[in-house]
């Protein structure tokens, strides 16, 4: 689809985009921050659902870069989470685009409030599953299946998918922080890569924000997946809960 987009309409988009992107690479949780900017923007919430897959994909694929020394480490334990990924993230969308737009607008507030719970209670779940459940072969199959499903979701709809992913991966074996979080946006990236191809095709994708958006996400990408090293993230994730709150508040009670 196609929308109307001002120039300074576009440069808001630009700079969420680059504050969305940095703040992604950190701590997570870019979509509640171009999400509902691209709904204030005009765009219906599925349309705006579609076209913040495309617009947030740079922002993961620019990130990698910077956790390349990782990404060497993990080698080939990268596959199997990336098939799970695109395997998950194909029926989400697909999902989605069998259900429709009314579905999809009626089930938004629920999945805002349940993002932004999974992402507020994300460190607690990491830390008890280090703490308890350390990774065992006849566990990691479980794993597994979890981390199909947070890709089943991510397809659909995505916000708050990547801290909750993070415990996944330390079930699978990956209990170094900095790895750990180098496969999250690698299996990010190829989830949204399937499902935004599924999204074009079915031309629910408004291009000129797409394009605003990720502008200003690749370059945020980069930066924050440097600065992740150095950053103090307790500020970054209070600032994404207190916005996913705000969008969940206003989704109940004021509509989108």
């Amino acid at each position: 689809m196609s929308a109307d987009l001002t120039l300074p309409g576009a440069a808001l988009l630009l700079l969420v985009g680059l504050l969305a992107g940095a703040v992604s690479a950190v701590a997570g949780g870019a979509s509640f921050f171009t999400f509902p900017v691209l709904i204030l923007s005009g765009l219906p919430p599925l349309a705006a659902n579609a076209t913040n897959f495309v617009a947030l994909i740079p922002s993961n694929i620019a990130a990698l870069p910077a956790y390349r020394a990782e990404l060497r480490a993990v080698g080939r334990g990268l596959l199997q989470p990336l098939a799970l990924g695109v395997l998950g993230g194909a029926a989400g969308a697909v999902l989605l685009t069998v259900m429709g737009a009314m579905a999809f607008e009626a089930a938004v507030p629920w999945l805002l409030l349940s993002a932004t719970l999974i992402f507020t209670a994300a460190p607690t779940i990491r830390r008890l599953a280090v703490r308890f459940l350390r990774p065992r072969p006849g566990r990691r199959w479980i794993a597994a299946a979890g981390l199909f499903l947070m890709s089943v979701y991510g397809g659909y709809f995505g916000a708050g998918l990547g801290q909750i992913m993070l415990a996944a991966l330390v079930l699978v074996g990956y209990g170094d922080f900095l790895q750990a979080n180098a496969l999250k946006n690698a299996v990010i990236s190829a989830m949204s890569l399937i499902a935004a191809g599924i999204y074009v095709w079915g031309g629910a994708v408004s291009w000129p924000h797409a394009i605003a958006v990720a502008a200003g996400a690749a370059i945020g990408g980069y930066v924050g997946g440097v600065a992740s090293r150095s950053v103090p993230q307790a500020v970054l994730r209070w600032g994404v809960i207190a916005m996913g709150t705000a969008m969940t508040v206003r989704a109940f009670w004021g509509g989108l």
